[in-house]
């Protein structure tokens, strides 16, 4: 028998409704420019060719469907047959990494199959547990991605599969272990890496105020995006500890901190050339580069598997402006990573 995921957020979070869902996602995508700016002078045609993982936010689509289209607007179908999709635990403890033992995840576009074989190779090496179809289906940031994937492929002829991955709060040690096992997986072209996370959750009903320690003279809503984009640019060094470090030093509640964890230690591996006998508890050999060198710099020096490797963020939106300490707000961001091995 075949086991079904139900769209338990459908009509809720977003439309129930599979047509006019489709119509939200093709006006959200089309709004998306044809080409986007990194911050340089130079702007970059969409998709990304060699684009191996996106980062896009989970909430409900009347306030992250626009933000996430930017996300999913650099994914260059052609190659892929496979889709990772990596969500935070909001509801269930988890000091670790879960598979689904679904079958088939449903959206109100059409089902989704799941990469049976792959779960199993993973579920074998002793290191993911399964999640229940209840935890499954309480779970949104998986979900909020679904009909994303199936409206992106749904032109393209040959058969794709997905691997959902549920994130626990687990250590930096762990996000090591997970990214090493993974790290595979995003080397090979046929794979894309969804990461699903929003950004800074801000007001007193996350019991999160933080405003930094500089200039308290802008408003609230600036010093977010502030603290949001120096997170940002930490991410873009495919640094795993400088973005723990990040983390520990602002707090920001980043709710898909530990799938971004997971990645950047994923994209580290395949940048070092690290191999799998390594010792599984993350410590590197010592780099041969400056101290001051950060991980994708070392990339493009070549001293890795990969010629070249970036994270860029292209887009950033806050649900509301805050300006008051009785708001409250969640915060957006889009980014797309490159490899090229």
């Amino acid at each position: 028998m075949t086991v079904i995921r139900d769209a338990s957020h459908a009509g809720s979070w977003y439309s129930g409704s599979g047509k006019r869902l489709s119509s939200e996602l093709d006006g959200w995508l089309a709004k998306v420019p044809t080409s986007v700016s990194d911050g340089s002078l130079s702007n970059f045609p969409l998709p990304i060719t060699k684009c191996r993982a996106i980062i896009a936010p989970h909430a409900g689509y009347s306030y992250s469907g626009p933000a996430a289209a930017y996300a999913y607007k650099c994914v260059d179908v052609e190659p892929i047959k496979r889709v990772f999709v990596l969500g935070p635990s909001h509801h269930f403890y988890l000091d670790g990494c879960a598979l689904s033992q679904c079958d088939e995840y449903e959206t109100p576009l059409g089902n989704l199959k799941l990469d049976k074989d792959v779960i199993a190779k993973l579920k074998a090496t002793g290191e993911f547990s399964l999640m229940s179809q209840q935890v499954d289906e309480d779970e949104h940031s998986i979900e909020m991605h679904l009909p994303y994937v199936y409206k992106i492929f749904e032109k393209k002829q040959e058969p794709y599969t997905i691997v959902p991955i549920l994130v626990g709060a687990i250590s930096a040690e762990k996000e090591t272990k997970f990214g090493r096992l993974l790290a595979s997986y995003l080397a090979d072209p046929q794979n894309l890496f969804v990461v699903s996370s929003d950004f800074c959750h801000w007001g007193s009903r996350f019991s999160y105020t933080y405003q930094g320690s500089g200039n308290r003279d802008p408003p609230i809503y600036q010093c977010i995006e502030t603290l949001d984009r120096e997170g940002m640019e930490i991410i873009e060094t495919i640094d795993p500890k400088s973005f723990t470090a990040y983390l520990k030093k602002t707090r920001n509640t980043i709710c898909g901190r530990h799938p971004i964890g997971v990645l950047l230690n994923a994209a580290a591996v395949l940048i070092n050339g690290q191999t799998e006998d390594e010792d599984i508890s993350g410590k590197r050999k010592k780099q041969k580069s400056d101290d001051t060198d950060n991980i994708a710099e070392r990339a493009a020096n070549g001293n890795g598997t990969v010629k070249k490797a970036e994270i860029k963020f292209i887009h950033y939106a806050q649900s509301s402006k805050v300006t008051s300490n009785r708001d409250s707000s969640v915060s957006y961001a889009s980014a797309y990573l490159y490899l090229d091995l």
